[in-house]
């Protein structure tokens, strides 16, 4: 016997109550797909609130059975029997909250909340409010109970990083309300169904009811089937002749697209999950079979327009081709929704191809024009579903997706930003890779309108002229251009990713880092109009890259029409950029760090204004940002008032080691990349891997080496000894600028790996098992044979949650150090001889 009630988060949680998830559950397992449609959902929930307080968003069931230890007085305790993804989740964003506004001055609201959703404090032990499986307890209580550990690398530490940083990200300092909307949409808006069942059900059972399920029908799959169950003997006929035509042509995985498309040209706070509900309640308004098959008919020809924007190729105007072309390329399903208003627009007459090509244009500009400034992203997919509406009852249509987009905060670039911006912003580490170098190929036929010549688009990669690492040649060249006393690695960073300083090639390897006057030549023979332009300068420094940014900027501004700057309002871009700081910083889980450079790879700016940034206004985990090899900076103060204990105390109660020269331990390091991937950011991985040079001394005073250039080197000699004196290994590849060098013995499941490490002062030779955890567990059963064959010991690394596994030996030895690289040359060949003689016989 069961009960079902309607309620809230705030039902569920207030009161005297624990709800335990038992042994049997899986444990936390939400990542960052299902918490951002969550966060996604109730930022949106909050907005409608503010119009309408009894708006509400279902999210599911929560079922419940009666504790084993369910007292009469205390907490009244429940087992979760279904739905604890939800629910742990949704306390983790209350204690996200909470966090936020004790770190912001808002105690009292925090007090309450803690009080009433997450510790049943005024009881004895202060139980937490959900208790999860035993295998997340200790993570997600450091969380509640806000320790030093709060926020790890696991599931449930990852999951409240996201929240810190996406509620720093939301965080509007000129609205005092918009938390406070927040929080009434979690704990109010958020509609659940409570199934309760009684003390005598076996509550493991209705669990695994629950989840004996099989395939489900897609959304567009129950609206086929609710249209067609209402046309009657007339079903056969309609689907012969309308809708199977429709399937052919877009295909079954779009159709559900298709019916989103159409959904949000009506409501553009239509998710793409919600499709079936809504959809279904505008078909119950439909009366008689004619009434259901002219809506057949209707959706059929809508998907006669999203046919041509999946394949532009069929659209018989050149120039519309052509914008639909690009906007398909773009690759951001984003568009479409407008792109849809504009084509139907046309397909009703009610708008004419020139029209049609000057809103389409209007459209690549916007996208344009954001990749510039370093706006790729922001909130750019609210913008574009609300221009529907904006647009849908306007006479001229190209004219009023340009108003629309020229009000408010839309980052809709004027031409003065674009101006300052490619001088300034790194346009290699804005939007995605693919993007950046679509602008620049549209760039290229603007200045040569027809298709490039010789050159197969696809293999053209993007290529710094002044490399991203500076060789000692690069760097003497460089610095020509400035005055004694600059800061040559500031300069060169400063300008190194800028547009001017980016071009196209289709041998981006083989330019690599050499000098200008070797890539002078290269450029010369190449195929593309800009690189000729490039290569007619003597020399590639500071004032060519700015002119050439500059003169790219006027091409910009000429090939895509802006905002009317009649009513172009500006962007607040400090309080943007420190909103957009916060939330990166927000995802550094304790005992972690990371350097001020990292952080503004990720922000897209530099060191020293993110510095000033972090040093000036609230941050979270702002004290687990650290200079250049993880030392403290001396700048470093409190922006809480009063507050002035030690920075380095509060890490290393969170579990970071410092050595006695005060450097936090190296591989508690958090980089660009993995900043990136944990603030969820949309940022290209090639340039975030670009990492800010690391320099060493040369044996010769006064000259400097990149590690990346050493790395390179020892490899090739690693590489030339190999081919020399190795007698199983017959192939020996080219070597690359990184700290590993593969080597490939015939089995596709794996490969030798060598690696050194600077910082550790160590080298690994080992067998890296590309996706195969049967391959690493039979050898591991035959590990005594193994490494008797061998003739060493092995590390077995399992590496848990990766794909990949492996099984290696490490010594000690600097690579960098002259006395001892001879030596560990000879020790990974022979190494990596051992391992193809050997292990063949056990694979």
């Amino acid at each position: 016997m069961v009960r079902a009630e309607n309620g809230t988060l705030s039902g569920v949680l207030e009161g005297k109550k624990q709800y335990q998830v038992p042994l049997y559950q899986r444990v936390y397992s939400w990542g960052k797909r299902q918490l951002d449609q969550l966060w996604s959902d109730v930022v949106e929930l909050g907005r409608v609130l503010g119009e309408d307080p009894k708006a509400s968003h279902f999210i599911g069931s929560l079922v419940l059975a009666s504790s084993p230890d369910f007292g009469a007085i205390g907490v009244n305790k429940f087992l979760v029997v279904d739905g604890q993804q939800r629910l742990t989740t949704l306390t983790l964003l209350l204690a996200a909250l909470r966090d936020h506004l004790i770190e912001t001055g808002d105690t009292d609201r925090a007090n309450g909340i803690d009080a009433q959703y997450l510790i049943n404090l005024f009881d004895s032990g202060k139980p937490l409010k959900v208790l999860p499986t035993q295998a997340d307890r200790s993570a997600y209580a450091a969380v509640l109970h806000r320790s030093p550990q709060a926020g790890g690398e696991d599931a449930v530490g990852e999951a409240y990083r996201f929240f810190r940083s996406k509620i720093a990200a939301a965080d509007d300092p000129d609205d005092p309300h918009d938390l406070e909307m927040l929080e009434a949409a979690v704990v109010r808006g958020l509609a659940l169904v409570v199934v309760t069942a009684e003390p005598s059900d076996n509550a493991h059972r209705i669990f695994e009811s629950l989840n004996n399920t099989g395939l489900r029908l897609t959304q567009s799959d129950l609206l086929k089937n609710y249209l067609f169950m209402r046309l009657s003997d007339r079903a056969e006929r309609v689907y012969e002749n309308i809708w199977l035509p429709l399937e052919k042509r877009l295909g079954s995985e779009n159709l559900e697209l298709l019916f989103w498309l159409d959904l949000v040209q009506r409501d553009e706070r239509a998710k793409q999950a919600d499709t079936y509900v809504g959809q279904q309640k505008r078909f119950e308004t439909l009366r008689g079979i004619d009434e259901v098959e002219a809506e057949v008919v209707r959706i059929a020809e809508l998907g006669d327009v999203l046919a041509t924007i999946l394949a532009p190729e069929g659209e018989k105007h050149p120039e519309i081709r052509r914008r639909l072309t690009r906007i398909r390329a773009w690759g951001s399903t984003t568009a479409y929704p407008v792109v849809m208003q504009i084509l139907t627009r046309r397909a009703a007459g009610r708008a004419g191809d020139d029209e049609v090509v000057r809103a389409l244009t209007y459209l690549e500009s916007y996208f344009v024009r954001r990749v510039v400034i370093g706006r790729a992203t922001a909130n750019l997919n609210r913008t574009l579903l609300q221009a529907v509406g904006a647009i849908s009852d306007s006479d001229a249509i190209d004219n009023a997706l340009r108003d629309y987009l020229s009000r408010g905060r839309k980052y809709f670039a004027t031409n003065l930003q674009v101006r300052e911006a490619v001088t300034t912003i790194a346009f290699y580490w804005q939007g995605r890779g693919p993007q950046k170098k679509l602008i620049l190929q549209w760039l290229e036929e603007a200045y040569r309108p027809k298709e490039i010549v010789g050159i197969d688009p696809k293999r053209l990669t993007i290529e710094h002229v002044l490399p991203q690492t500076l060789s000692a040649s690069v760097r003497e060249t460089f610095a020509e251009g400035f005055g004694a006393d600059a800061d040559i690695d500031y300069e060169h960073e400063r300008l190194v990713h800028t547009l001017g300083n980016l071009t196209l090639s289709g041998y981006n390897s083989e330019l690599s880092n050499r000098p200008f006057h070797e890539k002078r030549e290269m450029l010369a023979q190449s195929g593309l109009f800009m690189n000729h332009e490039i290569a007619e300068h003597a020399s590639w420094g500071a004032e060519e890259i700015n002119a050439r940014s500059c003169a790219l900027a006027e091409k910009i501004i000429e090939l895509w029409p802006g905002p009317d700057e009649n009513i172009a309002t500006g962007d607040d871009e400090p309080s943007a950029l420190r909103s957009q700081i916060a939330g990166i910083l927000a995802e550094i889980p304790a005992g972690r760090w990371t350097s001020y450079g990292d952080a503004a790879i990720v922000a897209g700016t530099w060191a020293q204004p993110l510095a000033a940034i972090v040093a000036n206004h609230p941050m979270p985990n702002a004290w687990r940002v650290l200079q250049n090899g993880g030392t403290i900076s001396p700048g470093f103060r409190w922006t809480e008032p009063g507050r002035s204990d030690d920075p380095r105390v509060i890490l290393e109660k969170e579990g970071l080691r410092f050595d006695a020269r005060g450097h936090a331990d190296p591989a508690r390091f958090m980089g660009a990349e993995e900043l990136a991937d944990a603030a969820g950011l949309d940022v290209d991985e090639d340039a975030i891997t670009a990492r800010r040079t690391k320099t060493l001394p040369q044996p010769k005073a006064g000259r400097r080496i990149s590690v990346s250039d050493a790395q390179l080197e020892f490899f090739e000699r690693v590489r030339e000894y190999g081919r020399s004196n190795a007698l199983t290994i017959k192939s020996w590849g080219k070597a690359g600028a990184r700290n590993w060098y593969d080597v490939r013995i015939g089995d596709p499941r794996g490969l030798i790996s060598l690696a050194v490490n600077s910082q550790k002062k160590l080298a690994h030779a080992s067998f890296w098992i590309h996706d195969d955890k049967y391959l690493f567990n039979e050898l591991l059963a035959r590990r005594q044979a193994l490494e008797a064959e061998l003739g060493f010991d092995l590390e077995w690394d399992d590496k848990p949650g990766r794909k990949a596994s492996s099984l290696g030996i490490t010594r000690p030895g600097n690579f960098l150090a002259a006395d001892q690289s001879q030596e560990l040359v000879e020790w990974l060949v022979a190494k990596a001889e051992t391992f193809a003689q050997v292990l063949p016989k056990f694979l």
